[in-house]
């Protein structure tokens, strides 16, 4: 037996258990992974509260970091002792330990430390296909990121700095402001304070935005298209404020010309390659200083309901962990 966090029914934070729970039967091509450090995203809640629905009753988590403890008959590419981390399903990385095909694990290497590996399989390739993927960066582009002090935006824009692009943030308070700062923005706007669209225009001229990544949705999405240029990129790849319930072709994409798409890491980790490529490049990353990554809060697996609380409280200014 195993404690592991569970919910059995779509709700709060206070529909989390935190219980005792068997490991299902080793498959061949499984290992079982004693996660040392596990992942906190926003992706967890919408699993939670079932804007993103999950079959009930369920573990919680997609990311973490461990240690292969045993290993399927079949198993080829890991052995005990590895070192692994994963950022998909199957969900129910809130726990002890976890069952995992081995096909969906990465090896960690030396100089990634357990905490940061943990959080940075699922904002780092996000921030890895975003930026080298779904919209190739180059320098020179003037990219707009909102919620640039959270998880993902930290991340990317540090990164798109290192490219030599021009990086405008926003962000909801002054704590923040300086966040954004701190990790790569050139310019940041307080949407609380300011209209972001006319404080883009001031910057980069009308017009003027290469491409938006909106992790935030409804409530910028208007505004984002106004910001971009003939032949513009629109990246929306979160739901943040809630869904974009309508894309009106005529009115958002064909008044400019815009590129729109609605990436998820599992559209950018279809195989094996893909997710060791993108894997491979994040931790390099890291490794070479093109980005830093800063733990600002651990929570212990009983305080996964805090964790949540805090998390949606956007008491978070950086990435959180989670230890067994």
């Amino acid at each position: 037996m195993v404690k592991a966090v569970r919910i059995e029914k779509f709700g709060g934070p206070e529909e989390f258990k935190f219980v005792d729970v068997e490991l299902p039967k080793l498959n061949p091509n499984e290992v079982v992974v004693k996660n040392l450090a596990i992942g906190l995203n926003y992706i967890d809640v919408y699993h939670r509260t079932g804007l993103y629905p999950i079959p009930l009753p369920s573990g919680i988590g997609l990311e973490a970091c461990g240690v292969v403890e045993e290993i399927g008959s079949e198993v080829n590419l890991f052995k005990v002792g590895d070192r692994v981390a994963h950022s998909s399903m199957p969900i129910g990385s809130y726990s002890e330990k976890q069952v995992f095909p081995q096909e969906k694990l990465v090896s960690v290497p030396d100089g990634i430390s357990n905490e940061i590996a943990a959080v940075i399989m699922l904002k780092g390739i996000t921030a890895e296909y975003l930026l080298h993927r779904s919209y190739p960066a180059k320098k020179g582009d003037k990219i707009l990121f909102h919620a640039a002090a959270g998880g993902v935006g930290q991340i990317l824009c540090q990164w798109a700095n290192s490219i030599g692009c021009t990086v405008i943030g926003t962000v909801g308070s002054k704590e923040k402001e300086a966040i954004a700062k701190k990790n790569g923005c050139h310019h940041v706007i307080n949407y609380t304070d300011h209209n972001f669209v006319e404080e883009v225009e001031k910057i980069v001229g009308k017009n003027g935005i290469d491409v938006v990544y909106d992790g935030v949705g409804a409530s910028t999405f208007e505004g984002s298209i106004e910001c971009l240029k003939i032949r513009g990129m629109m990246v929306a790849f979160g739901n943040a404020s809630g869904y974009v319930k309508t894309l009106d072709i005529k009115k958002h994409i064909n008044t400019k010309g815009l590129f729109f798409t609605r990436p998820s890491i599992a559209h950018y980790t279809v195989t094996r390659k893909e997710l060791e490529d993108a894997a491979a490049t994040v931790f390099d990353a890291i490794l070479t200083g093109k980005f830093k990554v800063d733990i600002f809060k651990k929570f212990s697996l009983s305080e996964a309901q805090k964790a949540h609380e805090e998390l949606e409280a956007r008491l978070l200014k950086g990435p959180a962990v989670i230890l067994p």
